[in-house]
Parts: structure tokens; C-alpha cells; sequence
């Protein structure tokens, strides 16, 4: 076997050996693990997938799959969006950049610092949202898009995400 065709094998070996790793980084146990790590850290309950709030986020993903804007679909369930520029963006970065927000929430004042946000990560760990279903979609532009939905929703005006 030549140089060249050696060289091309092993480039095929190592691409179809990082298939799987892509898609085990956003599957329904990597989302629920990633927000049952953070809900844990509070005291809060576990979330678990549901397969209508899942089919939510998909049919919402693909309705971005064109334009990839940060828009909120304005449905009955609770929602957190991301979005990354160029492929590769995945449960785990979403979710955590959702949870970075924690630094940002103060639980006395149940309040975000001034000019910050932290809505992402109370509905993250919103203790009544006991269900979640999300998507990840590469657009046609070449980003991505992800979305997680939240059964029952949260971020309540007035209301603490957890006791």
C-alpha cells in the first residue's frame, strides 16, 4: 500500500472513529445529565426526557435549520436556546453555558446581578420544570442551533426556581 493510500485509510479511520463521539455529545442522556448535575448541586430534583417536549425542540430546531436566529418559539413550555457559529457545538457546551449564569443569580434576592442575565440557568434548575426535551441542528449556513424545553415551564416573576 502506497504513502498516499496509507495516509487516506488512517484520515478515514480517524473520521468515522469521531462519528460516534459527535452524536453520544448530544443525545438525550447528555442533556439530562448536564441539567441533573446542576439541579443536584441546588437540592433540586431530577428532570427526565419526555418524548413530546423532545419532539417540540426537533420540530422548533428545524424551523431555525434556515436561519439559525436566537428567536424564542413563544410555545406553552418553558425554553432555553444557544447558539454556536461554524459546527461542533454541543449538549455540553450549551448546557453549560446556560449553567454559567449561576454565577449571576442571587437566591436571597431572587434576582440577577445588575446587566447580567440568569434566566437560562433558573430554568435550568426550576424545580417544578421535572421534564425536558431538546434538539441540536446543524443550519444551513453551517452553525448550530440548540434548543431544550421545559415541562412544566418556569422563571416565574416572583417566584424562587427552588425552594
Amino acid at each position: 500500500m502506497g504513502t498516499s493510500s496509507l495516509a487516506f485509510c488512517m484520515i478515514c479511520a480517524m473520521a468515522l472513529a469521531m462519528v460516534p463521539i459527535s452524536h453520544a455529545q448530544n443525545s438525550p442522556e447528555d442533556f439530562i445529565n448536564l441539567h441533573n448535575a446542576a439541579r443536584a448541586a441546588v437540592g433540586v430534583g431530577p428532570v427526565s426526557w419526555n418524548d413530546t417536549v423532545a419532539a417540540y425542540a426537533q420540530d422548533y430546531a428545524d424551523k431555525r435549520k434556515a436561519d439559525c436566529q436566537l428567536v424564542h418559539s413563544d410555545g406553552t413550555y418553558g425554553e432555553n436556546i444557544f447558539w454556536g457559529g461554524g459546527p461542533g457545538w454541543t449538549a455540553t457546551v450549551a448546557v453549560n453555558d446556560w449553567v454559567s449564569e449561576r454565577q449571576y443569580y442571587d437566591y436571597a434576592s431572587n434576582s440577577c446581578a445588575v446587566g447580567q442575565v440568569c434566566g437560562h440557568y433558573t430554568q435550568v434548575v426550576w424545580a417544578k420544570s421535572v421534564h425536558i426535551g431538546c434538539s441540536r441542528v446543524a443550519c444551513d449556513n453551517g452553525d448550530t442551533f440548540i434548543t431544550c424545553n421545559y415541562d412544566p415551564p418556569g422563571n416565574y416573576v416572583g417566584e424562587r426556581p427552588y425552594p
